[in-house]
């Protein structure tokens, strides 16, 4: 989401009158690679690039690709071979041992179908989708390369009966597909990714420690907000990162929020009938993930009232409750604290197993499904010039 926020904002900063720009779009790996299928960089003309598609290893030979795509007006699918790096003569040593497919495309600004100004609704929306992009197509199929298809929980109307299915599929469970499909007219290859705004984090409680969480929390684009019911700790100069700081009582404050299937509340007051009054509410919400700071006899102590006090709560709502939270780093520091929360949430929310990753058998990311491109078609394959 932050590389998405970034780009769109370069977009509106170039002057389109004296520069032209391209859109470069990792589409398929095989093997390894640095960035995934749905990595972009925005590229202008003047050797300008935001975002980016690989460790570094092949930006300069895909700005050189984004001039050609500019000067032509055309997309271009360029794949780029890792996979022997002992024997290649490139000159470099790209360590990746992959296959990589890179979408460049150029950009007219004044087509409310460019591919930044899908980013750009995507960004006001806020909303998750499932993105589909045409790589290759007959010409009787009545598609062009960079044809895209969108999907959201509202819209579905406008997507061929032959995509339907896999782009529910990528909309469900986040895995991207690159995938050819035999229709009446022809051959298509789409790549169907999914994009979705990132976690929201929600921090009651505003002391010093909530500091270094909502900091990093921003740095890694997620949506932050700050909330307490002692105003004297919400001075914005206190987080100045912070999406939106909220004021208000502990009793209501959950009917202030809006809480999504990306929603991280993380009660770090250190007030116990404060997050006590919180974790109450919250519980009778549908929160995904809910971590307190704290022992673990802090939320056995709150159980044990709320009993006492006749209520009852699911093993599946408790099960939600994350006590104490963090992964274990050994963090003592704020600093380290916040990252050992933000590392659980990710891992919590991406179904990460938070090991080490040399203890991981097999590759470190799930493999891209689907059927592998055909590489006989028309593309480039990098040269001797590529730079590191």
């Amino acid at each position: 989401m932050k590389e998405i926020t970034r780009i769109v904002e370069v977009f509106e900063q170039i002057d389109f009158t004296e520069r032209k720009a391209a859109l470069a779009t990792v589409v398929w790996v095989e093997g390894s690679s640095y960035r995934r299928p749905g990595a972009r960089m925005l590229i202008t003309d003047d050797g300008r690039w935001e975002g980016a598609i690989s460790g570094g290893c092949l930006e300069g030979d895909a700005l050189r690709k984004a001039r050609q795509v500019m000067r032509d007006g055309s997309p271009l699918v360029v794949t780029y071979d890792t996979m022997d790096d002992g024997a290649n003569s490139f000159g470099v040593g790209l360590g990746c041992n992959g296959i990589i497919d890179v979408l460049i495309e150029p950009i007219d600004p004044s087509s409310p179908t460019n591919p930044v100004s899908l980013l750009q609704e995507f960004i006001q929306k806020r909303d998750v989708r499932a993105l589909a992009t045409v790589l290759k197509s007959a010409e009787t199929t009545g598609l062009t390369p960079g044809n895209r298809f969108i999907l959201t929980e509202q819209t579905t109307a406008s997507i061929p009966d032959w995509l339907q299915s896999d782009m529910h599929s990528v909309f469900s469970t986040g895995k991207p597909l690159t995938q050819t499909y035999s229709v009446l007219s022809g051959d298509v290859e789409v790549f169907i990714e999914r994009i979705d705004p990132g976690i929201e984090l929600v921090i009651f409680g505003a002391g010093y420690d909530v500091i270094s969480v909502a900091k990093l929390a921003r740095d890694l684009g997620w949506q932050v907000t700050v909330t307490d019911d002692c105003i004297a700790h919400l001075s914005p100069k206190r987080f100045p990162v912070a999406t939106c700081v909220l004021y208000a009582d502990r009793e209501v404050v959950i009917d202030k929020l809006t809480i999504t299937n990306r929603t991280a509340a993380v009660l770090m007051s250190h007030n116990f009938n404060y997050d006590k009054a919180v974790l109450k509410a919250l519980l009778a919400t549908e929160t995904p993930y809910i971590g307190m700071l704290g022992p673990r006899k802090r939320f056995d102590k709150m159980q044990a009232e709320f009993e006492k006090d006749g209520l009852y709560f699911s093993e599946e709502a408790l099960s939600r409750v994350h006590a104490p939270i963090g992964l274990d780093l050994g963090a003592e520091t704020p600093d380290e604290i916040a990252l050992s929360i933000m590392a659980e949430i990710k891992a919590f929310f991406t179904k990460g197993s938070g090991g080490f990753l040399k203890d991981k058998t097999g590759p470190i990311h799930e493999r891209l499904s689907g059927n592998v491109p055909n590489h006989t078609r028309q593309m480039d394959v990098v040269s001797s010039g590529l730079e590191a």
